[in-house]
């Protein structure tokens, strides 16, 4: 830690160091300390910028190299013909901002392979809520009734979309969440979602890498671009799973 900037709690608009003097070991490791306000928090993102830690940590911030996107152009985010051709008959539905909480505690809750514990801490839990209050971070829900069975979460700059996290509760969820909110960004001319960090499930899905000079510059200009504050509600609407089956 003694190699890195430390940010001070006192001025939350000040600048972060750039993101080409991130460590290389570990990946992106770009400065500790500050706090989560919310104008610090989407100053971040705009520099394209995160927060990742873990309780008993101090707060550390991100901007790893290469960064993972997905396009939001159709085919972006590939869903296997064996999974579309179980979703014609599916009775999901995708919505967004209806049950941000419950997202994000799934997110934080729901156990993963290969994962111990979670870095979505109460502090983090209570920053993003705050987001979603002021309109700047959404959830995206896959509903079968009144069921939550996937969903994901995450913060838009501009016509910018940082994916934080997601979950499923019934196989498939976040595979469907993420394929609509894909569809959805598209329609709106917002080309890019952020994916953050490589594995081989998001690389499965049609993930792609960037060096993050060339993501930096993509978020440049997206996040510069008009954005849609506030509730995504009624502007996302309701979208049926099955609409995602395409051609099989």
């Amino acid at each position: 830690m003694n190699r890195l900037p430390v940010l001070l709690d006192a001025d939350p608009l000040a600048p972060f160091p750039p993101a080409g003097r991130a460590l290389r070991e570990p990946n992106g490791l770009l400065a500790v300390g500050g706090d989560l306000s919310v104008p610090r928090l989407l100053n971040a993102y705009r520099h394209g910028i995160f927060p990742w830690y873990s309780a008993g940590q101090p707060i550390l911030w991100w901007s790893p190299d290469p960064r993972v996107l997905f396009s939001t152009a159709p085919g972006g985010v590939h869903l296997s013909r064996r999974f579309r051709r179980s979703l014609r008959d599916s009775d999901w539905v995708v919505r967004a901002d209806h049950r941000f909480g419950e997202v994000i505690d799934a997110c934080a809750t729901l156990p993963r392979s290969g994962q111990d514990g979670t870095w979505i801490t109460a502090d983090m839990r209570r920053a993003y809520g705050e987001l979603h209050r002021l309109g700047h971070a959404h959830s995206i829900e896959v509903m079968q009734g009144e069921q939550l069975v996937g969903g994901l979460y995450g913060v838009a700059v501009g016509r910018m979309f940082f994916g934080e996290s997601m979950f499923s509760a019934n196989t498939g969820g976040s595979k469907v969440a993420l394929a609509a909110l894909a569809r959805r960004l598209g329609e709106w001319d917002w080309p890019w979602l952020d994916a953050q960090v490589a594995n081989p499930h998001l690389l499965r899905m049609g993930a792609v890498t960037r060096p993050r000079d060339d993501f930096l510059r993509i978020v440049a200009t997206a996040a510069a671009g008009p954005g849609r504050p506030g509730p995504w509600r009624e502007a996302f609407g309701a979208l049926q799973a099955r609409a995602l089956a395409g051609p099989v």
